[in-house]
């Protein structure tokens, strides 16, 4: 049976991406809209807003238009969103790509694509323009100088496709997710009801902008809410700290690797009052802890680029609805139901399907309009998602099935445990056995722990080992890469042989 969100389904406005983002840029011409963390440099809403005409007017003159493709390899800088909106106030679609990109990942992804312009900065010239096959190469500056060209008097319509963005989807296999204006507005329309800003919030702009959750709950959310956004081009702790007390951040989301950092680290924080937490699941301990220690509204967020992202999330604006632990509740005209475990979803922010390949949009998006997540998990009476983990990362034990995630949050309730990462390895007797990889925060007794996690799990999900590691691979996201500790695991049982 769907579980329906408790909030009335909300009106969505038939317009473009970029009129709906900018919609506040006239009324707060001068008013910043970006701040560079590190230096200062402000680029306000007036200054964005014509910033995106003349860049547009420029790629127009360069004969790019309606059906186009321009592919952005840009880190988190203030210029990000004129060269996006630009790409589509010139009647364009717009592919994000990773600044950590290698050139057979970024040429893969410019030839699925079919891009026609790539945008990048000087560091990343190098790899751009191995990787453009036939593509253009524009450096970001010749992109902001603009052209002699105009863009279209006509926006887009709001049903054409906006942005490629790209996703593994339920398969783990690169694609390119189609995600039309209607579908991502809509998804700015529903988070605006549950987790608002306002025009007096900054927020934090670490999340990368080429990503889903940084671009639309972070770089979107907050130009279509009227707040600034203090952007990081790359990461580093204390710089971000200092830029968050510097300009006075309110609102941040942030991966769950970073939660300990703002537990124990020296921070003064007076300004922030919204810690939400996307990109993969974290603990109820946690987000208790980094609410307790910096006095904030701590909770998590649930969604996937094939859902314009969120599909859940914490409920800012009814704080009574918070339950630390679970992904936060469901988003307003979005409906869930729970099949064999695996959340499906459906609403109006769902993409329309993976670019050049029918048989994968098949797999995940079925007749009915339902997609088909990859996640497990279970709502409650109060709408509220918890995920338990990925169906393709289920360990079958003796027939049993383990969710890693289970084993994951019982580990890091130890205090000896900072993160922690378990993945199925082979086991002659058993088919596969769970093992732990764990970063210490002291001193670990590998017996003591064993027993710790025994005496908190059934027999079948006890652990075949435990290695303790300097720290665990995870995207930039903060998603875990379990694939690459198995990697290195098969790896190391090979060269052992």
């Amino acid at each position: 049976m769907a579980v329906q969100s408790p909030w009335p389904t909300p009106e969505i406005p038939e317009t473009d991406l970029t009129s709906f983002v900018l919609r506040h840029a006239e009324r707060l011409a001068g008013k910043p809209a970006l701040i560079d963390g590190p230096s200062g440099r402000a680029l306000t809403y007036g200054a964005l807003a014509a910033g995106v005409e003349r860049a547009a007017g420029g790629l127009a003159g360069r004969g790019f238009g309606r059906g186009d493709v321009l592919a952005l390899h840009l880190p988190n800088l203030p210029e990000f969103p004129i060269a996006l909106h630009a790409g589509l106030r010139a009647g364009g679609v717009v592919t994000c790509a990773s600044p950590l990109a290698t050139v057979p990942e970024l040429a893969d992804q410019l030839q699925r694509a079919r891009a026609r312009i790539v945008v990048t900065v000087g560091p990343l010239a190098e790899t751009a323009g191995a990787a453009a096959g036939g593509a253009e190469v524009l450096e970001l500056g010749e992109l902001l100088a603009g052209g002699p060209g105009e863009p279209p008097a006509a926006r887009s319509d709001p049903g054409e496709v906006a942005l490629l963005l790209a996703s593994s989807g339920t398969t783990g296999l690169p694609k390119l997710a189609e995600l039309t204006h209607r579908a991502l507005v809509a998804n700015l329309v529903q988070t605006e009801i549950v987790f608002p800003a306002g025009e007096e919030d900054r927020q934090l702009g670490l999340a990368p902008f080429f990503h889903s959750m940084g671009l639309a709950c972070v770089l979107h959310r907050g130009l279509a809410s009227g707040s600034t956004i203090v952007t990081l081009a790359r990461f580093e702790l204390e710089a971000m700290f200092r830029a968050m007390a510097e300009h006075r951040v309110t609102q941040a989301i942030v991966a769950p690797p970073l939660l300990p950092a703002f537990i124990h680290g020296k921070v003064d924080l007076p300004a922030l009052r919204v810690l939400g937490v996307g990109g993969a699941p974290t603990t109820a301990a946690l987000e208790q802890a980094a609410a307790d220690r910096l006095g904030v509204f701590a909770g998590q967020g649930y969604g996937m680029t094939e859902a314009a992202p969120l599909i859940a999330v914490a409920a800012l604006a009814e704080p009574e609805r918070l339950r630390h632990g679970t992904t936060g509740v469901i988003l307003p005209g979005t409906e869930v139901q729970v099949v064999d475990d695996e959340i499906w979803v459906r609403g109006p922010q769902l993409f329309s399907g993976y670019r050049d390949d029918p048989d994968a949009t098949a797999a995940t998006l079925d007749a009915d309009g339902w997609l088909h997540t990859g996640d497990l998990g279970h709502v409650d009476e109060g709408a509220r998602i918890t995920i338990t983990g990925r169906r393709k990362e289920l360990i079958k034990v003796r027939g049993y099935q383990v969710a890693p995630a289970e084993l994951e949050a019982v580990l890091m309730g130890h205090p000896a445990v900072a993160d922690a990462a378990v993945a199925g390895v082979p086991d002659e007797a058993a088919g596969e056995r769970p093992k732990a990889w764990i970063v210490a925060s002291g001193p670990v007794d590998e017996a003591e722990l064993q027993a710790y996690v025994e005496e908190r799990v059934s027999p079948y999900k006890r652990l075949a080992a435990i290695e303790v590691v300097d720290e665990l691979p995870r995207s930039m996201t903060g998603k875990l890469l379990r694939r690459v500790l198995l990697e290195r695991e098969r790896t190391e049982v090979a060269m052992s042989r």
